[in-house]
């Protein structure tokens, strides 16, 4: 081996020097996209009016107003209770200084026990300071308690400390305005998109009937004014494109105090309305929060509106022989709007679009079933209109896919005996997965959905088929029983292979969370890199993510008791963290670690793993190199020949590996 050359730089050294700790806002300013959207400066704003909002949803304030600024700027301005300005108890500081400047600060954290927000627009603790972060320029002044506080920031540093004076006469009593100068570098266009900041406030003023919500725009000298009297049912009416054919089915629950799922106040208000055509109109809010990817709570609403639908078909007998319904079925001409208020929403992202809390789909779902199914047989005719819909539309998807079964060869394969296949032969909706052994097989099975999702248990490990030839493939059994399965011949990246015969739309990679259960998934997309990359390019490759570890929290303050998973250690932690937040110490909480997924009742994969409204799945795709690089890195790492460089590689990047043993 050669001794290192002398004349390294200094600059390429790698030492205890060359590690930089970010503090305060600094890992914003460098990554700003983790944090906020980044194509303009509306989710810096949009921060600012959630903090309002969050009052007025408390019950504390009745006008929000937001100006545009002929400079540029934008000010937000409540009547709410005032952001604190006193000295922090532990860090020395203002208080509303620590908003503004710390990424983890903010009253949101102190849920339960009668918590300053016992519901909020989520726990990520970001906020205010990313917007303080990205601005060149952010006043915050806060009215309370008789006296007015205000400071001055530049680029997240305090430029104008806090000065606090007697409230003069005719000044407002209570509040927070917040007038920000986004910076312009961070953004790829400074301007704010007009449609949807009016969108994100007339949204605002729809879910907090009676609050006023103003815009004010300086260079137009426009204002406008959004109060809602009627709540959901006035939105959606007058957003709807097409007339609905049933009339509108609105309603809304919570849990009391003594329910035992749900802590008190978790719940969720709807309306809904069917049409037979035009695009449908559907949106979705956790705590007033916008969530524009859906979530869990969505998920929800679909599960009770068709378990209720369905029921009343069975109960009235009304489903023509052959007919398969389906959740999307019902979901299909649906127009909704969707507000939930759940105590500890977990979003997917800092800029909160998706809403992953397991628990939203049974809190939702628990509500809008018995509240519709008591609707639909109190007015049958209505009933039964909603049934022919979603009859229609299931008629409508299954001659779809019939179509596509004629396509195929007449010669059928003969499917591996140990393939326990679903019901639907629809590529849109149905799946397989391959699973590590016989015993998280049989998990599989009996916790899957039987009508969309296949299991095709895997004995051991599988070959490493980088080097091995197309036409020996079939020599292990294993390779053969997949490929029978999913329906396509092994192929090349330059061959043109018949896709028509493929059985699944999402063929998924199940393997335990652990080591073995790695080196199983590798080589999994090592064979379909290889011999089926035609189904990578098409997006039909996945690869679930099923946990590592439970957490079984005892009950906390408003919240009940509850079982919580977490994907890797970083996630456990996170959970326990939070779970100290709620006032329950780490050694409260009992942590069980997956040995397997063998490990797991059918129920525990379920919810975890198999239920596409909760799970995990992650799509498999080729990357930012193109297939020759791809292709040289993967003969580097599953090459025979290759012990050298895998060596070589070994001790470049050892040190990064976190070695699970």
């Amino acid at each position: 081996m050669s001794a290192k050359p002398s004349s390294v730089s200094a600059s390429s050294e790698y030492s205890e020097g060359s590690i930089r700790v970010l503090k305060g806002l600094e890992p914003v300013k460098q990554r700003p996209g983790m944090y906020t959207r980044t194509d303009n400066p509306l989710h810096i704003v949009q921060e600012v009016l959630d903090n309002a909002a969050d009052e007025a949803l408390a019950g504390h304030g009745k006008k929000i107003r937001v100006t545009l600024h002929a400079d540029g700027s934008v000010s937000v301005e409540d009547d709410g209770r005032g952001i604190p300005f006193g000295l922090h108890p532990e860090e020395k500081a203002p208080v509303i200084e620590l908003v503004f400047t710390r990424l983890h600060a903010g009253g949101k954290f102190d849920k339960g026990k009668g918590g300053a927000y016992s519901f909020s627009g989520g726990l990520h603790g970001v906020g205010v300071s990313v917007t303080n972060a990205l601005a060149t320029r952010l006043e915050a002044t806060s009215y309370r308690e008789g006296k007015v506080a205000r400071l001055v920031f530049a680029a997240g540093d305090v430029v104008e400390p806090l000065v606090a004076r007697p409230l003069e006469a005719g000044e407002r009593k209570q509040g927070t305005s917040v007038r920000v100068w986004p910076d312009a570098k961070y953004f790829e266009s400074s301007a704010l998109p007009m449609g949807e900041l009016t969108h994100l406030l007339r949204s605002k003023a729809v879910l907090m009937p009676g609050v006023t919500v103003q815009l004010v725009n300086e260079k137009t000298r426009d204002t406008q004014t959004w109060q809602y009297k009627g709540g959901l049912r006035d939105y959606l009416m007058q957003t709807l494109t097409a007339e609905p054919v049933i009339p509108l089915f609105e309603g809304e629950g919570f849990a009391d105090r003594n329910n035992e799922s749900f802590a008190e106040g978790e719940g969720a208000s709807w309306c809904v309305a069917f049409t037979e055509d035009g695009a449908p109109m559907r949106e979705s809010y956790v705590n007033l929060i916008p969530t524009s990817a859906g979530g869990t709570h969505e998920s929800g609403l679909r599960d009770g509106l068709f378990n209720a639908v369905k029921s009343f078909i069975e109960l009235h007998s009304l489903l023509p022989k052959g007919v398969k319904l389906l959740p999307e079925d019902v979901f299909a001409r649906a127009s909704y709007v969707l507000s939930a208020k759940v105590l500890d929403p977990q979003f997917q992202g800092q800029i909160k679009e998706r809403l992953n809390s397991r628990d939203a789909v049974r809190l939702v779902s628990g509500f809008v079933r018995p509240a519709l199914e008591l609707w639909l047989n109190q007015h049958v005719d209505y009933g039964k209109k909603l049934a022919e819909l979603a009859i229609k539309a299931a008629q409508t998807r299954q001659k779809a896919g019939q179509k596509v079964e004629k396509r195929k060869g007449s010669g059928v394969a003969v499917l591996p005996g140990k393939l326990t296949d679903c019901e639907s032969r629809d590529l849109s909706h149905n799946e397989v997965f391959l699973v590590e052994g016989d015993s998280a097989g049989g998990s599989a099975k009996m916790g899957r959905d039987k009508e969309s999702q296949a299991i095709l248990p895997l004995r051991g490990k599988v070959l490493n088929t980088w080097e091995v030839e197309r036409d020996r493939l079939f020599a292990n059994n294993e390779i053969h029983d997949i490929s029978v399965a999913i329906g396509v011949d092994p192929h090349g990246p330059q061959d043109s292979p018949d896709l028509s015969g493929l059985r699944y739309g999402k063929i998924c990679i199940l393997s335990d969370a652990d080591v073995d259960g790695s080196h199983i998934q590798v080589l999994l997309l090592t064979l379909f890199f290889r011999h089926f990359p035609k189904l990578i390019e098409a997006g039909h490759i996945y690869v679930a993510r099923p946990p590592l570890f439970r957490v079984d929290v005892p009950a906390r303050g408003k919240k009940p008791a509850a079982k919580m998973y977490a994907l890797d250690e970083g996630e456990l932690t996170a959970i326990l963290d939070k779970c100290a937040k709620d006032g329950v110490p780490r050694e409260k909480c009992q942590i069980s670690r997956f040995k397997g997924l063998g490990e797991m009742n059918a129920e525990q994969l379920w919810e975890t793993t198999l239920n596409p409204d909760t799970r995990r799945l992650l799509p498999v795709q080729l990357g930012d190199m193109d297939f020759a690089a791809t292709e040289g890195l993967i003969t580097k790492l599953m090459g025979k020949g290759e012990a050298a460089s895998r060596r070589e590689l070994m001790e470049l990047h050892g040190d990064a590996v976190e070695i699970d043993i």
